[in-house]
């Protein structure tokens, strides 16, 4: 009598999710025993979100592309500018650092005007800068002065800070479905950027003899606009409240031993390749090759740095963060040791291309573990304060990557790579061993602990 009862209240039961012009007061079939259509489950709210967040990404991973532009430039030839309006060779990559250093100084602001304004208002003025970035660089290479020279890449620094969050606009308001695509799409323009960045070099260094690079600075300011204008039409909502306040203080966050090692790892391979890759360009200078043989070598540098980009994260869901951090900075010492094995120009292109391989795993991955560390809620905070120590590492290196190649060559640049390797995975080592400590500690919780627990 029971399960007769049970089989009426199951064939009396209405679908709540049920297809287009159907309604939910029509009779409906007994569900046992017979075979239910496919019912379409995606909510029209969805379906205009994912509108939205396509027309979005349509236009981040175009100005993606644009604005790396704007680095490629300034890494194509900061280098070899610094050398020639310097007052003394070890300064020469002092213009290279002034970069890294706006990129730290303009991560939190940018946060902080997405967060009161919205991304827009912040895309708007990281594009102005990048016109500013370009007008000054030029105007500072025609009447030979170095430290504006340094004002414009740092400068261009705050451009590059604002481009870091392009990739995390593109995922706000998408379903969770769409967002690996969203940001695999935005993240693809940087593969287009490493080769309009130093392409554009090559085709505008010499048209202001004998200004080099002064033109190319020009053009850089103009794509800057076009890109200005690109942005403008993405809608770019203003965070949740939820996402401004709550959770744990950060002390309690950053002590984490799995942050900790993320942070280390990270603070490892993205200054790495930073050192390598400011000091290549005069290196192959000094080595007698050719500024054509320099932009090459940085145009697949940055390929390599962002092409693996849409299969890492499916690397990383298969084999864990760890792994793909540690075989990141296994890459980054192969190319350090590439570039210790000879200077031809095949050398320097190999070493710039395993190294930008080895950046994308060791940097994607540190930042795939750094997520695992915090909450929703604690995501602002936590992101911002890990770019912050990647990106003021990087920017105290960097001043020391001159000194290095000037005062002791290329051998030491690739030597300085292995110590810090090292250590990395090392700490990377000692996390997965007390993540392991912990998971078997939880294990032998009894299955109904003490309720106070």
């Amino acid at each position: 009598m029971a399960r007769v009862r049970l089989r009426r209240l199951i064939g009396r039961a209405v679908r709540f999710i049920v297809p287009q012009n159907q309604s939910i007061f029509a009779p409906q079939p007994a569900a046992f025993g017979r075979k239910c259509q496919m019912l379409d489950v995606t909510s029209a709210h969805e379906i205009s979100d994912d509108a939205r967040a396509r027309s979005n990404v349509r236009r981040l991973a175009a100005a993606q592309a644009l604005t790396g532009a704007n680095s490629s430039v300034i890494f194509a030839t900061g280098s070899i500018v610094g050398a020639t309006l310097a007052p003394d060779m070890s300064l020469a990559t002092v213009p290279l650092s002034m970069y890294v250093v706006g990129l730290a100084a303009g991560t939190l602001p940018t946060g902080a005007i997405s967060r009161a304004y919205g991304r827009r208002v912040a895309f708007i003025i990281g594009t102005a800068c990048g016109v500013l970035t370009g007008l000054l660089a030029s105007f500072a290479i025609l009447h030979a002065s170095f430290a504006l020279f340094c004002c414009a890449t740092f400068i261009g620094g705050l451009y590059g800070a604002v481009s870091q969050s392009y990739r995390f606009a593109a995922a706000d308001g998408a379903s969770a479905a769409y967002r690996p695509k969203a940001v695999s799409w935005v993240m693809a323009g940087g593969v287009f950027a490493g080769v309009l960045g130093p392409q554009l070099v090559q085709w505008t260094m010499d048209i202001w003899p004998p200004y080099l690079f002064a033109f190319s600075f020009v053009v850089q300011a103009a794509v800057a606009l076009v890109a200005m204008a690109i942005l403008s039409g993405v809608d770019a909502p203003k965070p949740a409240p939820s996402d401004l306040h709550g959770g744990r203080p950060l002390f309690d966050i950053v002590r984490q031993p799995r942050f900790m090692a993320a942070a280390i790892c990270g603070i490892i391979s993205y200054p790495i390749m930073n050192l390598v890759m400011t000091s290549a360009p005069l290196a192959m200078k000094i080595c007698g090759l050719s500024v054509t043989d320099s932009n090459f070598g940085i145009q697949w540098h940055i390929v390599a740095m962002f092409g693996p980009s849409f299969f890492t994260g499916s690397l990383i869901a298969r084999f864990g963060a760890p792994k793909i951090v540690a075989a990141g900075l296994i890459l980054e010492a192969a190319a350090a040791s590439i570039g210790l094995s000879g200077i031809t120009v095949l050398h320097f292109w190999a070493t710039l291309i395993v190294l930008g391989l080895g950046w994308n795993f060791g940097f994607v991955g540190a930042s795939a573990l750094v997520l695992e560390t915090h909450l929703p809620q604690e995501r602002s905070k936590v992101q911002a304060f890990n770019d912050f120590l990647v990106f003021g590492t990087m920017a105290v290196g960097s001043f020391s990557s001159g000194q290095l190649l000037a005062n002791y060559g290329w051998y030491a640049v690739n030597m300085v790579v292995y110590p810090p390797v090292l250590l990395g995975l090392i700490v990377l080592t000692l996390a997965s061993f007390a993540k392991r400590r912990r998971r078997v500690r939880l294990q032998a919780v009894p299955e109904f602990p003490d309720p106070r627990i």
